[in-house]
């Protein structure tokens, strides 16, 4: 009963260590993911603490990368030495992870406060030429999001382009898709997105980041089974007298 007690364990634990392969390149691209969207909504938040969820679980994931090389390497050898250390650094991961669903929590409440105060002034600062990274920002989330001006399309009226330009028009960015020939004229109200874009923006982020803390949670449990298995397997090798008969006896069966 003992020996089939540590067959299982490590069984179970040697494929937890295939899942954190997986897991690692799952994270790692959540990680990428978010630098790239933050990347295109930057203009909207001036923060930098926005992006440590980011930078952490990309850590993180690497380091999964590490855990199933040495889980594996660990368990097939029988070493006490490296399920040891595997059982350490799990323990360090889950800790990170925790972290990370804390700080996405953290952040997640500040990104509305965060894009209310920034994104007047990027608005005021829109040129209407792709040379400028402020109208890009603004035109490619009109694009994206489907909304125009910050509340809604009378909000450029408030700004130096409207004023500056005197066509009563906004950015085409605010045209419908569906609409042939808009050119954003106000004369044309039903030709323009009717949503504003302050309440999409920080719809988007705040989803990104929870996307960041729900991973971080999955893989944070999937870690606590592995190192509840690697626990077993050590407690079975230094308790079960049969256990060393069957790491020698292993290959011959």
């Amino acid at each position: 009963m003992g020996q089939c007690g540590v067959i299982s364990s490590k069984t179970v634990l040697v494929f937890l260590n295939l899942i954190f392969w997986a897991a690692a390149g799952i994270l790692c691209y959540i990680g990428a993911y978010v630098f790239i969207t933050y990347d295109d909504y930057d203009h909207f938040f001036e923060d930098i603490y926005t992006f440590i969820p980011a930078m952490v679980i990309i850590a993180v994931g690497t380091l999964l990368f590490v855990i199933g090389f040495i889980g594996c390497c660990a368990t097939v050898r029988e070493s006490r030495c490296g399920l040891v250390t595997f059982s350490a650094v799990l323990l360090l991961v889950f800790a990170t992870e925790v972290v990370v669903v804390v700080l996405g929590y953290i952040y997640r409440a500040k990104v509305e406060a965060v894009v209310n105060h920034s994104i007047q002034k990027v608005y005021n600062e829109y040129k209407g030429t792709n040379t400028d990274a402020p109208s890009r920002a603004i035109d490619y989330v009109q694009r994206q999001l489907h909304c125009c001006g910050i509340h809604n399309y009378s909000d450029w009226m408030n700004t130096d382009w409207f004023n500056e330009s005197k066509n009563n028009s906004v950015p085409v960015s605010c045209c419908k898709p569906s609409i042939r020939n808009c050119t954003g004229t106000l004369m044309r109200p039903e030709d323009l997105y009717p949503e504003g874009c302050e309440v999409l923006v920080v719809k988007k982020l705040k989803d990104i980041m929870l996307y960041v803390i729900l991973a971080a949670l999955t893989f944070a449990a999937i870690q606590m089974l592995g190192l509840l298995c690697a626990c077993l397997v050590l407690c079975r090798r230094g308790h079960d007298p049969g256990y060393e008969l069957l790491v020698s006896t292993g290959i011959d069966a």
